[in-house]
Parts: structure tokens; sequence; C-alpha cells
């Protein structure tokens, strides 16, 4: 049977991370990063692509239960068989050199055969590697691959069918570990982890950093996983926070919206660093911000919308013929074409993150303000263009409302700068014009006063979740009429069983694409926090509830969610649908205490 998206969990060690199915099997892993090739590519394939399944002999199906442990990142799937109990214990270590994946085997009670099978595939599961025993190992090279899989104790493995099998019975207290290394295939093995100190480590390390966590509100487990998936998303050397752990899980079962999230987007600045402040965690928060400055630094016409995980600029785009996609959805995309569109919003969402970080005292940067400078000048002409807008649409440039808003917001948070620090240099006037002018072609042009609403480009009858970010922004105060019409409208028109679409389902005109797609879960955390800021908290409420319960049995989010089939969408797990979660409870929970 083909497994549903909300069946995975993730395991990683803050540079990569592997999904881990309910049947035990890793069907996906990029090595050595977020964006390298896949060893593992059954996500979005079959088998033959790689896969590492460890369960009971004779068992095809999902395990009786799992569970992360408390507070961390090591995932426990158990089963019960009719000869006894057996837990797989699957993580990946803090990194010195060389990624790691460590699976442990543990009797619980009676005595139960278990199954090893490791295909390794690598290029997203197009090479079957050379597979020799060395050392004590078994060592797959193709390429500059390698992977070294060796086991304590050691257990005997055969090779069957392109694959490294194994079979061995433990006890009740026995205990046998699987630790998969991968490196460069020139160089020489790297060191032995050893794997039951990893596993110690790695609980005392996550359980460490949840405890920074300030939020001690309703949904405090959600919460701490959500932030706990952010750290997982995270591109450790750089600071940069990946959209998603996957590629081209799809936004309708079949279908071919199927992108590339593996990288960075500056849309998702402001909101990453609010949660990161406003949950205790200071450091990750500075090293996105100074992941931030280093990918934007340069010519502000250069400007991109996405990077990559090290600041990389080029990503382009190609598909992969060979995978069947997941759930039979292709094709299957590698890179990402939208990096070339021009998204007005992201100068807003720059310069809103930079002034968030300043308020919040994080450590001054030389030449910041240069460039916040720089990027309100090219502003001034370039607001007036039409763009792709939020969603990446590719159905043509727009005037896209939430675009220009957040231009607003890039010229108020220059002027409010400078009106808090009268020292920095800068064109207070000027750039007062510009917020002004910008505000008042914005409610003449992108305001349908006749249905009391916001829409979603100027002379469009569309409307648009991302417009619920009007009061949070400041653009307009909460009880302004039009507000609360426009949250209003989202909600009756955008809505589908209490949660909402990014924009109309019948989207084709607007982003050049057959097919639908689900709801959109930030956008769902969007209309709790409109809720809330327009003095309707009870609702705001029962919708975080609803919310919360679309979460899978790990806590883990997607992108979308189908509320007619109860299914998850889009690529998994998904950063920013954990951010919204984390910035509503705040909001609606948090109090002084959570900042």
């Amino acid at each position: 049977m083909q497994p549903r998206i909300e069946d995975y969990a993730i395991v990683g060690d803050e540079q990569t991370a592997a999904l881990v199915g309910r049947d035990g099997s890793v069907d996906w892993l990029c090595l050595p990063r977020f964006d390298s090739g896949a060893c593992f590519a059954r996500l979005l394939g079959d088998e033959d692509n790689g896969h590492w399944r460890i369960a009971p002999r004779g068992v095809t199906g999902p395990c009786t239960r799992r569970a992360y442990r408390e507070d961390t990142l090591v995932l426990d799937t158990e089963w019960d068989t009719p000869e006894g109990s057996v837990r797989v214990t699957d993580l990946m270590p803090q990194r010195d050199r060389a990624p790691d994946l460590v699976r442990i085997v543990e009797g619980l009670s009676g005595r139960v055969t278990v199954r090893s099978t490791l295909r390794l595939r690598f290029d997203y599961g197009s090479i079957v590697p050379w597979v020799r025993r060395t050392d004590g190992h078994r060592v797959a090279v193709a390429g500059p691959d390698s992977a070294w899989l060796r086991s304590e104790p050691e257990v005997p493995t055969w090779g069957e069918d392109f694959g490294t099998h194994a079979e061995f019975t433990v006890a009740a207290g026995e205990k046998v570990a699987f630790v998969l290394t991968w490196h460069p295939s020139h160089e020489p093995r790297p060191p032995l982890v050893d794997p039951y100190e990893s596993l110690a480590h790695s609980v005392e390390d996550w359980r460490a950093w949840a405890a920074q966590c300030r939020y001690d509100g309703p949904h405090r487990d959600l919460v701490v996983r959500s932030l706990i998936t952010l750290k997982a998303l995270t591109y450790k050397p750089t600071g940069g926070v990946v959209a998603a752990a996957t590629t081209s899980l799809p936004e309708e079962l079949g279908g071919v919206r199927n992108w590339d999230y593996r990288y960075c987007w500056l849309r998702d600045s402001t909101l990453t660093l609010g949660a990161l402040l406003s949950a205790g965690y200071r450091q990750e928060a500075e090293s996105w911000r100074d992941w931030l400055l280093r990918a934007v630094a340069g010519d502000p016409a250069d400007l991109q919308i996405m990077y990559g995980v090290a600041g990389e600029r080029r990503l382009p785009e190609f598909e992969l013929p060979w995978l069947s996609g997941f759930a039979g959805s292709t094709p299957v995309r590698i890179g990402n074409e939208a990096v070339t569109q021009r998204q007005l919003d992201v100068y807003g969402e720059v310069m809103d993150s930079l002034a968030l970080a300043r308020r919040s005292g994080l450590s001054a940067k030389p030449d910041v303000w240069s460039l916040q400078c720089a990027l309100l000048e090219f502003l001034r002409e370039a607001w007036r263009q039409p763009d792709e807008g939020l969603w990446e649409v590719r159905g043509g440039r727009r005037h896209f409302v939430h675009s220009k808003v957040m231009v607003w917001v890039a010229a108020d948070r220059a002027v409010r700068a400078l009106e808090e620090e009268p020292g920095l240099p800068g064109d207070l006037d000027g750039w007062r014009a510009l917020r002004d002018e910008v505000h008042r072609e914005v409610c003449a042009k992108g305001y349908d006063p006749d249905r009391n609403t916001f829409t979603q480009s100027y002379g469009s009858a569309e409307l648009d979740a991302a417009l619920l970010l009007i009061p949070r922004v400041g653009f307009l105060p909460p009880d302004d009429p039009r507000v609360i019409g426009t949250v209003d409208a989202v909600r009756a028109e955008l809505g589908e069983r209490g949660l909402v679409r990014r924009y109309s389902a019948d989207a084709t005109a607007v982003d050049g694409l057959p097919g639908g797609e689900g709801t959109f879960l930030v956008c769902s955390f969007w209309l709790a926090d409109a809720l809330h800021l327009t003095g309707r908290t009870k609702e705001a409420r029962e919708l975080f509830e609803r919310l919360a319960g679309v979460a899978n049995d790990v806590g883990l989010l997607s992108e979308e969610y189908d509320p007619v089939s109860g299914r998850q969408l889009g690529n998994f797990p998904q950063a920013f649908s954990h951010i919204g979660l984390v910035n509503t409870a705040l909001a609606l929970y948090g109090g002084e205490e959570a900042g």
C-alpha cells in the first residue's frame, strides 16, 4: 500500500533529515545536505529507488505504536507480535564530520526475529552502487558517494536483489545497533560513532534545548514539537532554515503541483524570527538573521525570493523521469524555477525582519542599515511594477495587494527606525512620502467597497489568504471595518470545513497550472490570528484546536490538508506550518511569559 504523507516522522542532524514510515522503513534521505541527491527515494518511487526497512520478519504492515521520546528528535517504533515485542529507535546524531543514521533494535519481550533490508540508490534512486565487504562493514560506492554499514554486535548480512539483508533474533533486553555512514568515496573511512553513546547524548541535548522554551500554555507539547521541527530543518553550518525536508510531495494527489522545498525562502524570515525570539531561542534567531544578511548582500535589484542552504543563488529546476512520484504525482522536480521570479513582498519581509532583530536587541552587524537604505532606494520606483506575488504564481505578473502592502511595511519600518534613532542617516521625508503613496494606492485600487474587502490584485474579484496579514503588519488597525470585512470575506469565500485555501479553488487563471490543492495550513493559522486581533478570540481558539488536530500522531504538519479525505498534502514537514502553529499559540495563550 502507498503510505500517506502523515505516515512519516523525521529524524535529522541539522544538516539533513530522514523520513521514517510507520512500517519501519526509511524512505527518504538526502546526503550529505538537505538539497543533496537522495540515497533513499522510495518516497517518490518504489522500493527499487532506495529504502531501509527494519521490522519483525513477516510483518508487512504498520507498527503497533510509535512516538518521539519526550522533547527530542529520537523516534521509537514498536511492534507487538505473537512471539513478543520489539522496538526500533532511530536518530541522526550531531555530526562531527560525516552524517550517520543510527538504528537500534531492542527486544522488549519474548523472542522476535527481525529482518533488515537495505537498498541504497544514489542520485535520487537512479544508481545502484557497488557493494563490498571491508573491515567489518558493507561498503556501497558509486561515483562521488559511499556509505558504510556496520552493526554492533556484528550480525551476518548477505546480498540479494541488489540489496543488503540481515536477519537476527532479539530476546527481552538484547540490542543490535546499525550505523549507516555517508562520506565522499575518495576519502578514507570516517571515524566510528558509538551508537549507544550517540543515543544518550542526543536525548540529553534535545531535552536541554527544548527546556529553553518559554511557552507554557495549552498544547505545549505541539509547540515544543514544532520548535524541534524548525530546529531540525535548520542547516546548522549557516543558520538557514529550509522550507521542508522533501521535494515534490503533491499539493493534489495525482496532480502536477509538485515543488522542491529544500531551500530557504525570505518570505519566512519575519515569522521565523518572531517565533524563535518569542519562544526564547535567541541564538537560533541570530543565526537565521545572519544567514539572511549574507544571502541578500549585493545589489537590491538582484534580491531573490529564495536561496540555497548556504546562500547559493542558482537553483535550476529539472525533472526526474525515472521516479513515478508520490501516489503517481508527476513530475518529480529538483530545483525551483521560482527563484527567478520577482516578488516585491520579500523586500518588506527583509526590512521587517531586520527591524524585529533591532527591537529584540540582537547583536548589531556592520553595514545592516546601509543595506536597508539601499533596499528602500530600490523600492522607490520598483514598487510600481507587477510581480508574481507571495504564492509564486506561474500565470503572469499582477499588481498583488499583499506585495504592495509589504512594500508599505518596508517603508514603514525604515521611517520608524529614523524616528526612534534620529542619528541614523536616511531620507525620512522621502520614505514617509513613499509609505503614504503606497497606502493610498492600495486602499484605492486593491479594495472593493461593494464587497467591503481587499482583493488579491488590483481590479480582480479574487481573494487571497495573505490579506489576513494586513492587521498583523500594521497596514490598518484590526478594528478598521475594511479589515473586519476582509477577514469575513476570506473566511466565507476561501474557507473549506473551517480551514482556508490560499486563493480560489479555480486557480488556473491565477497560477497557470491545472488541478487544485488542499487548504493551506499556515493560512488557516493566519485566520486564527486575524480573528483574535479583531476581537473574536473564542473563534480563534476553536480554530486553533481544529488545526492542532490536523497534526499527525507524532505532531508533524505538512504544507496543506484536504479536509474531505483527512489527508495531509504537500512537502513535509513544512516549516511554514510549524511557524504558524508556534506564533498562533503564542498570540492566543502566550501572554507576557512567552515574550
